[in-house]
């Protein structure tokens, strides 16, 4: 399993534009991408997940993947969150 750790820097956190986005990025993989806020997981393959966690501005994110793909899925999430502004 691959992880990483993100920091929202985006003044509306996470909302429904950049959501979509990083649930398209997510769907181009075969391993199970997962997205951890405040103790709650969603798969981030699913934009109704995503929104559930309604992530702010400061909120710290893990994201995980497990499978054959993992890193390659980690590496495509953490580019998405930089070049859509979302945090770092």
């Amino acid at each position: 399993m691959a992880e990483k750790t993100f920091t929202i820097t985006d003044e509306t956190g996470i909302h429904a534009r950049p959501a979509t986005v990083l649930v398209q990025t997510a769907s181009k993989f075969s391993s199970d991408v997962n997205l951890e806020y405040n103790g709650k997981t969603v798969n981030l393959k699913s934009i109704m997940g995503v929104m559930s966690l309604g992530i702010p501005k400061g909120a710290s994110i893990k994201v995980t993947a497990s499978g054959s793909d993992e890193d390659q899925a980690i590496e495509g999430v953490a580019e998405t969150i930089k070049s859509q502004g979302l945090g770092e």
